[in-house]
């Protein structure tokens, strides 16, 4: 399989970068900001497994697709058979205290990246290729809602509706599309935006089962936002 996975040097998505090397034989591309993070990570992920890992630091926001990404896709991997895109951008703020520059900064990783990178991406995806985003509970329609988490949660919905969306507009080219909406993980972002709370689930724990999901999930849904939580939204 060829793989990219975004949000790659810490938390869920260096764990499912790790995940794949260890459960097949993949190609595997790793996109994060962190030029020294991801050199760490292929030393780790190479020494797990089978896999070949393929670094590059790269800005999903404003990042050069034509001339830095694509180019680098062309050359290590053939096709694309998944995309998780799991970069995510969490500021803990009360809605009435949020600036401009902060409700951005959510948007902008939270629901341009992804869209920035599967447009991109358009020509190079495999048939019944599998894209996967990462939601929250956050933006899941009927779930509880949390003050300080406002903006975040309405980014996460609209990465759940660009799902079904995409899921539709590309059904024809048998590309399949779903977004897992995550309940609380014990990742850095978490314990950045609440430095007091301790939860159950891991990365790793989490990284397994959204690495499976991303192999066998599109045999049975597309266009699905599928709540990963063992609470009741």
């Amino acid at each position: 399989m060829n793989i990219i996975i975004t949000g790659a040097s810490r938390g869920i998505g260096y764990e499912l970068v790790k995940w794949f090397a260890r459960e097949g034989k993949h190609n595997i591309l790793a996109l994060s900001r962190s030029k020294s993070k991801l050199q760490e990570l292929q030393r780790e992920a190479t020494n797990e497994g089978k896999s070949r890992v393929f670094i590059l630091p790269f800005d999903l926001v404003n990042g050069n697709f034509r001339d830095e990404l694509l180019p680098f896709v062309n050359a290590h991997l053939p096709k694309v058979d998944v995309l998780i895109n799991n970069a995510g951008k969490l500021i803990n703020k009360r809605i009435e205290d949020t600036s401009d520059d902060e409700f951005d900064a959510q948007f902008n990783v939270n629901i341009k990246g992804p869209f920035k990178i599967v447009r991109a991406l358009y020509e190079h995806f495999a048939e019944n290729a599998h894209i996967v985003n990462i939601t929250s509970m956050g933006g899941y329609q009927g779930s509880i809602k949390f003050p300080g988490l406002g903006i975040y949660s309405a980014s996460k919905g609209a990465i759940s509706i660009f799902t079904e969306a995409l899921a539709e507009e590309w059904k024809e080219r048998n590309v399949f599309v779903n977004a897992l909406a995550l309940g609380a993980v014990q990742t850095e972002m978490l314990s950045e935006a609440f430095p007091q709370m301790n939860v159950d689930t891991a990365p790793d724990e989490m990284a397994a089962y959204i690495g499976q999901f991303a192999l066998t999930g599109h045999r049975f849904y597309n266009g699905k936002v599928l709540p990963v939580t063992n609470s009741t939204p």
